[in-house]
């Protein structure tokens, strides 16, 4: 399933973003999670990616791994296809 990742980036990690993303993208991989889109965003939040997750275990983890390692934090939202507000708007 598809999330979109809403983050902050902490103060004390936002120059060194090579340390960060590497670090990021292992345990991005260790997890089964596979990288859409990364855009990097002036405003509320810093960055807003788009993933696809094996569940929402991992997409959970993620979130609380970023944080556990002082990286900032994530907010994540569950992303639907057409198709399926097509079905859910079918069963409202």
């Amino acid at each position: 399933m598809k999330y979109i990742l809403l983050g902050n980036i902490s103060s004390e990690w936002a120059t060194k973003h090579t340390e960060r993303t590497s670090q990021g993208m292992a345990k991005i991989e260790e997890l089964g999670i596979k990288i859409v889109s990364i855009n990097y965003t002036q405003g509320q939040f810093d960055f807003v990616d788009v993933i696809d997750a094996p569940d929402a275990e991992a997409v959970l983890a993620l979130s609380l791994w970023y944080a556990s390692q002082g990286y900032g934090r994530i907010q994540t939202m569950p992303a639907f296809d057409p198709k399926t507000i097509e079905r859910a708007a079918e069963k409202a």
